[in-house]
């Protein structure tokens, strides 16, 4: 079949080297002039099945108002919020059940594991090189934090996935820089998890993808799509392109496409922010990532960089930088690995997540049958891209899946 692809990230970008694999024509259709430009391009790099949760967790709600008045914060909200974003929130704490944060984790899970296979196999057939690393630490700053973390314990425990809850000794075994001076009860090694470029990786894939036929058309932004019984047709300005089948896969961009269509998901913008700093003492940065748990920020090694990302904010879609946020990430990288890097010195990026109230992506089709979504895996969309690429492809192409798509579908909807 002839296929577009709407969005040139990395989940498109999977998603139109599985179609052409399959032996389909593709066209990716991406408004900027390159892939991996906007929230693939300043993401926290990691690929992490074990680590990958969704924000909807036991004890988040209270763990966000307990941040609203110090200078640092994992997460902001905007006062005086809309009522979408009320609604949008409602929904939100719906999730925050320990029983449906089970869920949503496992859902997450079982594609992420997935995800990672198939990385694993593409590095290997294609010899691929993305400043990759291997391994996690899970930092606990507290006793709280880490009695937090049981929920978390307890489902990796039953995936049989590997993992160690370690004191700090142990830990600063595995990540010899990690400072003294900031308070460290105890942390999770998840060493099956990995990091890498994701930028560097969704270009590498994109000229792979064009070699096996896959046309990119960039500076092409997709004002509306028109579907019917024989296919559809996409309008870019004041030109229209007919084909048998699309596959929105824009971030947020998706949601007034799938208006138009009558397609009606609970996606939100969450704001997201990253800083990118080269290494001064290579002896004192990280050999591999480490999440904060208490900010929920990440630091990661990406080669002869230190990337730190982390903190959200809810009713900011403006795209100027919050001095709160980058606080945050300086505070964090400073607390963990001061003499690394100058972080006040690093480039700092924003972007945007499509960010579910469960946290769990939406892959596959929709009520109309030309129609396929690879959209709303917020912070993890990395780490699920290749997992979500390949099963939004083998169910266009009739093929049964390699997993179960329970729960991943716009079916969990209603």
């Amino acid at each position: 079949m002839q296929i577009a692809v709407v969005g040139g990230g990395v989940a498109g970008v999977c998603t139109a080297y599985f179609l052409a694999a399959a032996g389909h024509q593709t066209v990716v259709l991406e408004r900027y002039s390159n892939v991996a430009l906007e929230t693939s391009f300043g993401n926290a790099g990691l690929m992490a099945p074990a680590h990958a949760a969704p924000w909807a967790a036991p004890g988040m709600p209270q763990k966000l108002l307990s941040y609203l008045f110090k200078p640092e914060s994992p997460a902001v909200l905007k006062p005086g919020m809309s009522p979408t974003l009320w609604r949008w929130m409602r929904r939100w704490l719906a999730e925050c059940d320990i029983g449906r944060f089970q869920v949503n984790k496992l859902r997450m899970q079982r594609l992420a594991l997935y995800s990672n296979e198939l990385m694993h196999l593409l590095r290997e057939h294609y010899a691929l090189q993305y400043e990759q690393t291997s391994g996690l630490l899970q930092l606990f700053r507290s006793q709280t934090e880490r009695a937090l973390a049981q929920p978390l314990l307890s489902l990796l425990e039953e995936a049989g996935l590997p993992h160690r809850l370690i004191d700090s000794d142990d830990a600063r075994l595995i990540e010899p820089a990690l400072a003294y001076h900031t308070p460290l009860n105890s942390a999770l090694h998840l060493p099956g998890d990995e990091a890498g470029n994701c930028p560097l990786f969704t270009r590498q894939l994109r000229v792979i993808a064009q070699e096996m036929g896959v046309v990119f058309h960039f500076d092409s932004a997709v004002d509306a799509i028109e579907a019917d019984r024989n296919g559809v047709t996409l309008a870019i300005g004041q030109q229209r392109f007919a084909a048998d089948a699309v596959v929105i896969a824009a971030g947020y961009d998706s949601l007034p496409l799938l208006r138009r269509l009558g397609i009606r998901v609970p996606l939100y913008p969450v704001k997201a922010y990253s800083a990118s700093v080269a290494i001064r003492n290579f002896d004192q940065a990280p050999l591999a990532s480490v999440a904060d748990e208490s900010y929920k920020v990440s630091v990661t090694r990406l080669g002869t960089r230190i990337r730190v990302a982390g903190t959200v904010e809810l009713g900011f879609p403006a795209p100027e930088l919050r001095e709160a946020a980058l606080r945050t990430l300086v505070k964090v990288g400073e607390d963990w690995f001061p003499d690394a890097a100058n972080y006040n010195a690093s480039s700092f990026w924003s972007g945007v997540w499509p960010m579910l109230p469960d946290g769990v992506p939406l892959v596959g089709p929709t009520a109309l049958r030309n129609v396929h979504l690879n959209i709303g895996h917020s912070a993890s969309g990395w780490g699920m891209a290749a997992g979500s690429g390949k099963l939004v492809a083998d169910l266009i192409s009739g093929q049964t899946t390699d997993i179960d798509t329970e729960g991943l579908t716009l079916a969990r909807y209603g």
